[in-house]
């Protein structure tokens, strides 16, 4: 970005279309009911022949009337809570800014003032948020055990957003039921990281913003961001990252 700012070099992305918030969102909903309904393992029984009703349903739960969290509420945390709420579940969320108190009403949000308080109070939690100092390994074993016993996460976020043992040990022990994931450090992950093979989880290799409708998006907003560049026209004030050697 200096090097761009310096150069008076226009940085632009393709944000606008929220090309990622759309299938990022989808994607989490989907290993939350996954997971609560035990679907992953039931899969694998009937696929290997079986027919394990008895297991299946041992480790299955309805999400209706559960306590779901998500934890940041940017554009892909709102989109997350959106396709939550027909499932009639008590929706909590933390953020940096809280959100209009209109859109809390209207999903029916209760507000916390950190992921902490909110880790403690959900069956579910979601992670949006981005890595950052406060929120490297921020899912370590300590919060972890203050969770309540049998609770679900559901990372799409960054892996080092929890401590990858911390995840193991848990699973192993019943403190958490479950954990799914889209994201993976290091990324690819070595032939023997752990998460491949821990139980009661739904991992998958960082696919959840890659779906081939968000690359029609990207591939639209991309276009729309080099033809007003080559045609001498504004682009589009949502794409701007560095403008005439300033940020925008």
């Amino acid at each position: 970005m200096e090097a761009a700012i310096a150069c008076g070099i226009t940085v632009a992305e393709e944000t606008y279309s929220n090309s990622i918030s759309i299938s990022v969102a989808e994607h989490a909903v989907m290993p939350i009911l996954a997971l609560v309904r035990n679907d992953l393992p039931s899969h694998r029984w009937v696929a290997e022949g079986g027919w394990n009703i008895a297991d299946s349903v041992s480790h299955a739960y309805d999400l209706e009337g559960m306590d779901v969290g998500v934890i940041a509420a940017g554009r892909i945390g709102q989109a997350v809570l959106r396709r939550l709420a027909p499932f009639d579940v008590r929706l909590r969320y933390t953020d940096k800014r809280r959100l209009p108190r209109e859109l809390e009403q209207e999903l029916g949000l209760s507000y916390h003032p950190d992921a902490r308080s909110l880790a403690q109070a959900v069956d579910v939690v979601s992670i949006h948020a981005p890595l950052h100092a406060e929120t490297l390994n921020l899912f370590d074993k300590e919060l972890i055990d203050g969770m309540r016993r049998g609770s679900y996460i559901v990372n799409t976020a960054r892996a080092q957003i929890v401590d990858r043992d911390a995840i193991v040990e848990a699973l192993e022990s019943g403190q958490l039921a479950g954990y799914a994931g889209d994201v993976w450090y290091p990324s690819p992950p070595e032939a023997d990281h752990p998460w491949r093979t821990m139980p009661h989880s739904g991992m998958t290799p960082h696919v959840s913003g890659t779906t081939l409708s968000a690359r029609a998006r990207y591939a639209a907003g991309t276009r729309e961001i080099l033809e007003a560049w080559l045609e001498g026209k504004p682009i589009r004030d949502e794409y701007l990252i560095v403008d005439g050697g300033k940020l925008a």
